[in-house]
């Protein structure tokens, strides 16, 4: 016969009327004193729910003074009464938390099950949304809606056009401009220059003459002077960017917070919020008119850089994360999240073409030959040349080994194809006359964005972290 709350022999036994659980007196006394219940239930109990023991036991002598040995013994006693209350306080107390906490976390569990859901209906009725619009109709087809593609305005469609027929006229018999790069000039690159930027989880690079616009993932944005190999301006988006365009006297912007933001002398002319969702990559029209982006929300649009108004809006079956004008301005490439590339006409937003590359789609330029384009994936360590005059695996010309590439860019030329990733940079250059591939260049300069320089005698690329390097024969 133990006390359910020291677990020794009583001295002076005691049993609930309600429970018939056994106590040593002292002790479930000073317990009721304290809490009112009965240790181990959530029940009322008072001393006249207990019922005395009779058993034998010794008589206890009548105590002497406090300072004797047995006083000192009785306080030891109380003492560890005291201390056993409490051990078992706490072991209830911790009984209890733990349910508590276990409810807790079921509880939070489904909230997140339930946030999970609701914010997934509500992607999908955003979606659903941004791609109708309500339609002036008669009275009985007041509720009609339909998709937003309904191709270029006729003053843009003339301008493709244009500038499709002049490009396409003159592209066969364009020869090299004089003061090029060289095959034996890239051979001999090094890095000549180099300059750490307040742009931390840098993403994009644009370069426009002497001057390069680096972009990071913090909202960051430095302009660089190449000449002078430092920083001439700083600039504080406030939202994470994508994608950096540079055209003339504007420097436009892609963000993850859905915006288009164009500056023109560091301040802000324009933001577009087109997109459902984050805005993945910026293209120029090659007659400098119409911009381009694409995003997360599975749709590309295109905006008149004159007007400062969305011109045109196509929806895909999947997010797109990169795109590019054809050098001749008539056809628009888009890569997907899925793993293709898909050629829309510039004119009327129409799908052209498919090309599968099998992950989703990191980088992607066309060449200046006109029926190339260069494309590489995620996780991938090729880089894949495709020719728009071919279908399915006939379109896959030569994959070349680039290790992972972050950063295509060909040159004005179609000569060099220059990549960029983590293990470094690379030229690729294609031999016309034998129809052959050689590598004149290989650094093991790391950068996530790469453009070439003026006449190419130099390439501009920025790292991770911020690092600006200039990549040219040493003087």
């Amino acid at each position: 016969m133990l006390c359910a709350i020291s677990g020794e022999v009583p001295e002076e036994p005691v049993v609930s009327r309600k429970t018939g659980t056994v106590f040593e007196k002292r002790l479930i006394l000073k317990y009721i004193e304290e809490n009112g219940k009965e240790p181990g239930t959530e029940e009322e109990l008072e001393a006249e729910d207990l019922l005395d023991i009779k058993t034998d036991r010794t008589v206890r002598p009548r105590p002497p003074n406090f300072t004797s040995l047995p006083s000192l013994l009785k306080a030891f006693q109380d003492e560890w009464d005291a201390l056993v209350l409490e051990s078992y306080n706490t072991k209830e107390q911790l009984a209890r938390t733990r349910e508590e906490l276990a409810t807790a976390l079921y509880q939070h569990d489904a909230a997140i099950r339930v946030i999970s859901r609701l914010t997934k209906e509500r992607d999908q009725a955003r979606d659903a949304l941004s791609k109708v619009t309500v339609t002036a109709g008669d009275a009985n087809n007041g509720d009609e809606m339909q998709v937003d593609s309904e191709g270029l305005p006729e003053a843009l469609a003339e301008h493709v056009d244009e500038v499709h027929q002049r490009l396409t006229k003159g592209r066969k018999k364009r020869p090299v401009p004089g003061g090029w790069v060289t095959p034996d000039d890239i051979s001999a690159f090094e890095q000549t220059a180099f300059n750490s930027l307040p742009v931390p989880d840098a993403s994009s690079l644009a370069v426009e003459k002497d001057y390069a616009a680096i972009s990071g993932l913090k909202g960051n944005v430095g302009i660089y002077s190449i000449e002078a190999d430092k920083v001439e301006r700083s600039l504080d988006l406030g939202e994470p960017i994508t994608d950096t365009i540079w055209t003339g006297a504007r420097v436009i912007f892609s963000t993850y917070n859905a915006h288009v933001k164009i500056y023109e002398s560091g301040a802000e002319v324009k933001s577009f919020t087109e997109h459902a969702g984050a805005v993945t990559g910026l293209a120029l029209h090659p007659g400098g008119d119409i911009l381009a982006s694409v995003g997360a929300d599975k749709s590309f649009v295109f905006y008149d850089l004159n007007s400062l108004k969305r011109v045109l809006r196509v929806y895909t079956d999947s997010s797109l994360t990169v795109c590019a004008f054809h050098p001749d301005g008539h056809l628009f490439a888009a890569g997907t999240q899925d793993g293709d590339i898909k050629i829309f006409e510039t004119k009327t937003g129409q799908q052209a073409a498919t090309f599968s590359l099998g992950a989703p789609i990191r980088a992607l330029v066309f060449s200046e030959n006109g029926f190339w384009f260069a494309a590489t994936g995620k996780g991938q360590t090729t880089t894949t040349i495709f020719d728009l005059r071919k279908e399915g695996d006939a379109a896959k010309a030569k994959e070349l080994q680039t290790d992972d590439v972050d950063s295509l860019a060909w040159d004005y030329t179609g000569q060099f194809l220059a990549t960029a990733g983590s293990t470094g940079i690379t030229v690729q250059q294609y031999h016309k006359s034998s129809k052959k591939w050689a590598e004149p260049l290989r650094s093991s300069v790391a950068g996530v964005a790469v453009q070439w320089g003026e006449d190419a005698k130099s390439l501009v690329s920025v790292s991770k972290d911020g690092v600006v390097s200039i990549l040219s024969v040493k003087e």
